[in-house]
Formats: structure tokens, sequence, C-alpha cells
């Protein structure tokens, strides 16, 4: 499974979910952390975009249930790191997605043998800014190529 990171819903607010939840009452704005406020969500994908995924930093103890994606990166499914973030206990970078990417046993290994994917270090400043319009651009700068450099034409060399 993967999640898309720059797609913003902008039609729906952090805050709408979690009253959605019944995590914050309907004047619970007030009592929000402003970190949690700014929580963006993100489309994640067209599989399940009923369901959300916490992409989230580990500051402290983990969050139960939570998996590593790396040392610094977790990703969460459960409603215990929504309370978190509600209460201000949560992780200090977040990104909230609703949905995600799937594909069947092998077939994204197949996609990238066949140099359907560029792949890209992880960064936490890509994963979890907001400035989601140059996302794409400098995960391709992260590994050296310009953006302007690539072709939409396809062929053999």
């Amino acid at each position: 499974m993967g999640l898309v990171i720059n797609r913003p819903a902008d039609e729906l607010a952090f805050i709408d979910l979690l009253r959605q939840l019944k995590i914050l009452a309907d004047d619970g704005q007030i009592n929000l952390p402003e970190k949690a406020r700014e929580i963006q969500v993100v489309h994640g994908g067209p599989v399940e975009t009923s369901r959300g995924f916490v992409l989230h930093t580990i500051e402290h103890d983990a969050i139960a249930g939570s998996v590593r994606i790396d040392n610094n990166i977790r990703l969460s499914a459960n409603m215990d790191i929504l309370h978190a973030i509600a209460k201000g206990d949560g992780p200090e970078r977040v990104v909230f997605a609703l949905g995600y990417a799937g594909w069947g046993a092998g077939q994204l290994e197949s996609e990238i043998q066949q140099n359907g994917w560029i792949l890209c270090p992880a960064s936490e400043d890509l994963l979890f800014d907001d400035e989601f319009e140059t996302k794409y651009e400098r995960a391709l700068a992260l590994i050296g190529v310009d953006l302007a450099m690539l072709s939409s034409e396809i062929g053999r060399a």
C-alpha cells in the first residue's frame, strides 16, 4: 500500500473529521491545539476513501498499533492517534490521508522493475510540509532529476 501526499482535500478540514468521529464536540475548536488545527487532509488514494491513515513522526513513545516506516516515521490507522492529537499529545508532524493506493502481490515490484516508478529517498520536509504544488519537482530534485528535462514521449534509444 502507499499514500498519495500531494493532493490536498481542500474541501475537508481535519477539525471537521474529528467532529464527525465524535473526538471533538461541535464547539471543540477552542480546545484543539494550534498544531492540530493546521493538519492538512490529503486524498491518500482511490482505495477505501472513507478510511483514514495518519502518517506521522515519532518524538516519544510509539502510538499503539502504529507501523514503523523508518526510524522517525510511523503510520497509524487507529483512533488512539487522533485522540492524542486532539489532546495535544500527538506527534509533531502529521499528514492525515483519506484512502490509499494499493497493488496486488508482486505488482508494485514488477512496475518498479519496468521503470514505471521513480524512487527517491524519504524526506520529512517533503512528506509533511504543505507545499503540495512543488512536492513532485522536489522529489525528483532529491535524485538529481529536473522535471523540465523529462519527456512525455516514449520510445527506445
